[in-house]
């Protein structure tokens, strides 16, 4: 580790060299003039904040357009309504298109960082408080914006074959999200950010929403940094596919296909309870996600290859080293597993390929005796499922020149079970420096430490593109030679191919990304 004593203090002061803002002082939070009407700010903590700012209209099924202007000055104190989903995600309502802004001073250009939110293309929203960009911001002397966007069936239900006048529907969510960087384009100077130096950092669901934004013609030279979290998208839905779940959706409402034009008026709540209809490729609830309808996406976007327009573009890839123990670490069932009852956990819905799970348990056991049947599942899962996705498009950015700067966490987090692993989502507020907020899945004392490491890696690559700082060793791109990983733990160190032999074993197994 380089540069100095390994505390809060001392790491930044060891760290990037960057300038933190001073303190607010006590003057009045400044007004901001918007193309769309005057914001007033709001102090939060140290930093400046403007939230549920409007940057987009969005009328049912149809591709966003402009915000409403207002006459009045916007109170912009609270966060703005969420997308309709299932769940219990608060404050939902169609009139979704809002985004938060943090900042240290409304003068200045400093680097953004817009975080999209995960929650696969269906839940979530950019309020969540392990998302809250105050920390950010102050650390990195940034400009942190989270996005809100249409999701589920208003995002990504695909019924331009079924019905004229829906020709973008399949897509709606993605074209949400370039609306909103035209809006970070057009309007983040004014509230002291550099809309020349805009990096996207996503996780999950978002870390694939921008995976797709890379591939969208409408999204070239929106953005100019990408970090995709445990997210990652090589091929979107193809058309035949996405009309199938829209027919199946539509039948769970009760419409035939002649009756299309019904969904624009039906309750949006009878939309959402609709999408939980069994998805016919995959089973589970309906899949709605990005689709190649030749329009706003006309290539899939890490297949055959990495898109040209974003070649320019520096790319962060990480994942967690057992990402599934999220989704599976909770279930009773999955503990104390034996050997014998190991193979019927290893079921095609978890490994999302097609192979024995017999050969699978008896490879394990071969390669890693050390590895208890628990141990195998998660590792197996994430290996066939979860990481398969981030190899393919880390090789594809070193294939075509472009490598990325990949890493794998293996800081633990702990389960509200008490079970540890670095599961999905734990690099979450590790990265955004909010390891104190309830639902951060903090591991333990150690772990804002954690935090500096990845935070002040972020805060390096949105300046610069290039994560590289005094609290880690040197961090060199991806290749196909030497497969060059910076794992994350207390100690940082790089290591080539990590799990190598695992990459091998599933590498034999054609890949279809699920959804497609």
């Amino acid at each position: 580790m380089g540069g100095g004593a390994l505390t809060r203090r001392g790491f930044v002061a060891a760290g990037s060299g960057l300038a933190i803002a001073a303190p607010l002082t006590s003057v009045a939070p400044p007004v901001v003039t918007t193309g769309s009407g005057r914001v007033r700010t709001h102090r939060e903590g140290e930093v400046l904040s403007a939230k549920g700012l409007p940057y987009g209209r969005a009328d049912r099924f149809r591709p966003p357009t402009a915000p409403t202007p207002w006459a009045d000055v916007r109170d912009a104190r609270r966060f703005g309504p969420a997308s309709p989903q299932r769940g219990s995600e608060p404050d939902q309502d169609e009139d979704c298109l809002r985004l938060n802004v943090w900042t240290p001073g409304v003068r200045g250009r400093r680097p953004v960082i817009v975080y999209i939110h995960g929650g696969a293309y269906s839940t979530g929203s950019g309020s969540a408080a392990v998302t809250n960009g105050a920390r950010l911001s102050k650390r990195g002397d940034v400009v942190v914006v989270t996005v809100n966007h249409r999701l589920g069936p208003l995002g990504y239900a695909s019924l331009a074959r079924l019905a004229p006048g829906f020709e973008d529907s399949g897509n709606l969510g993605q074209l949400d999200l370039v609306q909103a960087l035209r809006w970070v384009r057009d309007e983040i100077a004014r509230f002291g950010g550099d809309p020349g130096c805009v990096t996207l950092v996503g996780q999950s669901g978002g870390g694939a929403k921008i995976a797709t934004l890379m591939a969208m013609p409408a999204a070239t030279g929106l953005f100019h940094r990408a970090v995709t979290m445990s997210g990652q998208q090589v091929t979107a839905s193809g058309p035949l596919n996405a009309t199938r779940r829209a027919g199946i959706w539509l039948e769970a409402l009760g419409l035939a296909p002649d009756r299309v034009e019904e969904v624009r008026t039906l309750p949006v709540e009878r939309l959402i309870e609709a999408a939980g209809a069994t998805d016919p490729i995959l089973g589970g609830s309906l899949y709605f996600g990005p689709v190649l309808d030749g329009r706003s996406l006309t290539r899939h976007p890490f297949w055959p290859d990495a898109p040209s327009q974003s070649a320019k573009i520096p790319m962060m890839i990480g994942n967690t080293r057992e990402e599934t123990l999220a989704f599976l670490g909770n279930d009773p069932a999955n503990a104390g597993l034996t050997w014998d009852a190991l193979p019927a956990r290893l079921t095609p819905a978890q490994m999302r390929i097609d192979i024995a799970s017999e050969e699978v348990v008896a490879w394990y056991r071969q390669a890693h005796p050390q590895m208890t049947p628990d141990e195998v599942l998660i590792r197996a899962t994430t290996a066939a499922r979860s990481w398969r996705a981030a190899v393919i498009e880390a090789e594809a950015r070193a294939a075509q020149g472009s490598p990325a700067f990949v890493y794998q966490l293996d800081w633990p987090g702990r389960l509200p079970n008490g079970r540890t692993g670095a599961f999905h989502t734990s690099d979450i507020p590790l990265m955004l420096d909010n390891v104190a907020v309830a639902d951060s899945a903090a591991g333990n004392a150690l772990t804002p430490m954690m935090a500096d490491i990845m935070s002040e890696a972020l805060i390096a690559f949105a300046r610069t593109g290039d994560p590289n700082h005094a609290g880690m060793p040197r961090w060199t791109p991806y290749s196909l030679q030497r497969r060059e990983t910076m794992i994350m733990t207390m100690t940082p160190r790089m290591e080539d191919d990590p799990r190598g032999d695992e990459r091998r074993f599933f590498g034999r197994i054609p890949y279809i990304q699920p959804g497609t």
